[in-house]
């Protein structure tokens, strides 16, 4: 089970670090643009992550998911004005994430926590925002590729180069170690 964590933390990492690639390649006027008005901008996508993140992960383990100051429809409002705060709080929310997860053992696996008043195993509320946060990551990314069109650069295989991208690792041996392990390092690296 300390396995199970240490998946899900990659797993994490790997969709934070999507957003964030998204947010270089983008200006503070895309992060704010929404192609109608019953549609989120990513800076509304990312307040609404960050305010579910802090809600659910701050003392999960002996407080309701749902905290009582937490005003989910606020964080669909804009009150943001610029690019840092958007930055802050996205940060703020998977720290907060990252700090429970990894104070987490195996025996805390089993626990029931709830939501809403709704009780879920500890491994079935990490497995609930598993599902929830690359949901919006998507649409994040897909926002950005939206406003860049051709200037987008891309996260994942480019188009057209399945084939060689598959050539390359069939190249090698084969070699057991979780998916997103290259992509974080380079991700290091690149830091």
């Amino acid at each position: 089970m300390d396995n199970f964590l240490a998946t899900c933390i990659k797993q994490f990492q790997y969709y934070k670090s999507l957003g964030d690639k998204t947010f270089t390649q983008l200006s503070t006027e895309q992060l704010f643009w929404h192609p109608n008005d019953s549609s989120n901008s990513i800076a509304l996508i990312v307040k609404h992550l960050g305010g579910n993140m802090l809600s659910r992960w701050t003392d999960f383990l002996s407080t309701d998911g749902e905290k009582e100051n937490r005003n989910r429809d606020q964080e669909f409002e804009n009150s943001w004005t610029d690019r840092d705060e958007l930055i802050t709080y996205w940060n703020a929310g998977w720290a907060c994430l990252f700090q429970a997860i990894e104070s987490l053992g195996e025996e805390d696996l089993v626990k029931i926590i709830y939501i809403r008043n709704q009780g879920h195993t500890v491994m079935e509320a990490i497995l609930r925002q598993l599902a929830h946060y690359p949901y919006h990551i998507g649409q994040i990314l897909y926002i950005g590729k939206i406003c860049l069109d051709d200037k987008w650069s891309t996260l994942s295989i480019p188009k057209g180069h399945s084939a060689s991208y598959n050539r390359e690792k069939f190249s090698h041996e084969k070699q057991q170690q979780h998916f997103t392990s290259e992509f974080l390092k380079g991700n290091q690296e690149n830091m």
